[in-house]
């Protein structure tokens, strides 16, 4: 019997996984397996598998130079054969006793590795994810009964917790939250010369994990020809550092905005190392913690990252494991159209999509706003049924897992959970767009208008969504104002937008 094997999943890579034990207690043999189906279940971006296989393929390398014993299944190995028939397989070969394995980031790749175990008759344990700050049980415990969970609730708790830009009982500057301070737009200059973030030429390895990408998944959307991820534990920290020295102190104020051709501007592209693993939360944090005390920045640039690690980061992830499985399924307007065609090509006369859609496909990569309030905007004020929505965002981006990508797309872009854990729909028309974007300047549409031939189909659309669900929207403070701008319509002028919006969703492939 081989005793003891550790799993280690494709999200997983790091040497502090649970799974990997300590020198005195490691398992017999760790087991690494690549599935078809984690790249066939939605139709995944080139670049988004690339990544995943070249990272799991380098940390089987850098497991195997520490001493591990690895049983490593490649795609080819078994063609066909999905993530639970090759997890048997292993089983058997190894003649396992116990699998181990560091709780599963997805509902579904848990059910996976259950139902192999039970099959085979192998014990199954399950380890805490000590990659995150708050435990599961921990986080249902600050959940407690409460009805609507918040995010900057939750983040206060995470502050005190942890102790980060605290001074003593209180924040650092004395204000928790400086989002008000990282909403502004370029204006007609434009972003200024800004350090990009740095590029990994692929090695040997990643190279044969790019032909082997195009030879199996040729129809899949994306490109590779620009391919240069971090894949190892080195690069991801090249480029922490590389954020933390270059862009740290200009990210906040502009964190929202957008500009055509600069498809990074102050971010930090950090997430795809964060949720493969290669980077823990921690030390990100407190690599921009210490930037902050040794060089002074700003604290809205500083606060502003750090909350959307230790306060939205770990917040989704409670968020997803508290709600799943029903959390797939939620579709609180009863939205049921289809996904436009043209969200796979970015061939639409409307610029704002063309730019995003078009870096999307290019580069796997958009930052938080032209998903939010680009992409998810239009698909929720265009009525698409919100599982084709999400099944598109997973595929799309390098940085797409499940625990994070499901609950930020039903809940936070297109409110289909009715408001479990956000306090209203993030619905804007093209005047938002304009004001954070120079999108607007080269569209055949026109923003500022509602109807007729030059009308923004977003600022159509939202009028529309605001006539249908005045109701609802009057009952919510936080969008009250905008129930109150739909009834300085004359009727004519509603009757005019629900005509022309009926109209506009059914030929949207067209626009």
């Amino acid at each position: 019997m081989a005793g003891d094997v550790a799993l280690i999943l494709g999200n997983q890579l790091s040497l502090g996984n649970a799974a990997l034990g300590t020198p005195a207690s490691r398992p017999s043999h760790v087991l690494m397996v690549e599935a078809p189906g984690e790249a066939t279940h939605v139709p995944s971006h080139k670049a988004r598998i690339a990544l995943f296989l070249s990272a799991m393929r380098h940390f089987a390398t850098t497991l195997a130079d520490q001493g591990f014993p690895v049983h490593y299944i490649h795609l080819d190995d078994m063609p066909e054969a999905g993530l639970r028939d090759r997890l048997s397989s292993a089983l058997a070969r190894l003649s396992v006793r116990t699998l181990v394995v560091t709780e599963p980031g997805d509902f579904r790749v848990g059910l996976d590795i259950q139902e192999a175990c039970a099959a085979a008759g192998v014990a199954l344990r399950i380890l805490p994810d000590s990659h995150f700050l708050i435990s599961r049980a921990d986080f249902e415990a600050w959940a407690g009964d409460r009805k609507s969970l918040r995010m900057e609730t939750f983040y206060r708790h995470m502050r005190r917790r942890t102790g980060v830009l605290m001074e003593g009982a209180e924040p650092a500057g004395g204000i928790w939250n400086l989002d008000t301070e990282n909403r502004s737009g370029f204006g007609a200059h434009g972003p200024p010369d800004i350090p990009a973030p740095p590029h990994f030429p692929p090695d040997a390895q990643t190279r044969e994990v790019l032909e082997v990408v195009e030879r199996r998944f040729p129809r899949h959307p994306g490109r590779l020809d620009s391919f240069g991820w971090p894949v190892t534990r080195a690069e991801a920290l090249i480029a922490l550092g590389r954020f933390i020295e270059d862009r740290l102190e200009h990210f906040g104020p502009h964190q929202d905005a957008m500009w055509t051709g600069h498809p990074h501007l102050w971010h930090a592209i950090l997430s795809s190392s964060l949720n493969l693993g290669l980077l823990s939360p921690a030390e990100v944090i407190e690599a921009a913690t210490n930037a902050f005390s040794a060089r002074r920045l700003p604290l809205a640039s500083v606060e502003g990252f750090v909350r959307q690690i230790l306060g939205w980061r770990e917040f989704i992830r409670g968020v997803y494991w508290r709600f799943m499985p029903e959390l797939a399924q939620v579709n609180h307007f009863g939205h049921q159209r289809h996904l436009p065609a043209w969200y796979w090509t970015g061939n639409t006369a409307m610029n704002c999509m063309r730019e995003t859609i078009g870096q999307t496909l290019n580069l796997g990569y958009a930052h938080h706003i032209q998903r939010l309030m680009v992409t998810g905007n239009f698909a929720l004020l265009a009525e698409v049924q919100p599982q084709e929505v999400s099944d598109w965002y997973l595929a799309v981006y390098v940085d797409a897992v499940e625990w994070v990508e499901l609950p930020n797309t039903v809940g936070m872009a297109l409110f289909a959970d009715g408001g479990r854990f956000t306090s209203k729909p993030y619905v804007a028309s093209g005047a938002y767009t304009k004001r954070m974007s120079n999108y607007c300047r080269n569209c055949r549409y026109d923003p500022s208008t509602r109807s007729g031939e030059r009308a923004c189909p977003v600022t159509l659309l939202y009028w529309a969504f605001l006539d249908k669900h005045e109701d609802e929207l009057a009952r919510n403070p936080r969008t009250s104002l905008m129930a109150s701008n739909i009834r300085r319509l004359s009727a004519e002028d509603r009757h005019r937008v629900r005509q022309e919006a009926d109209a506009l969703l059914d030929r949207v492939d067209q626009i």
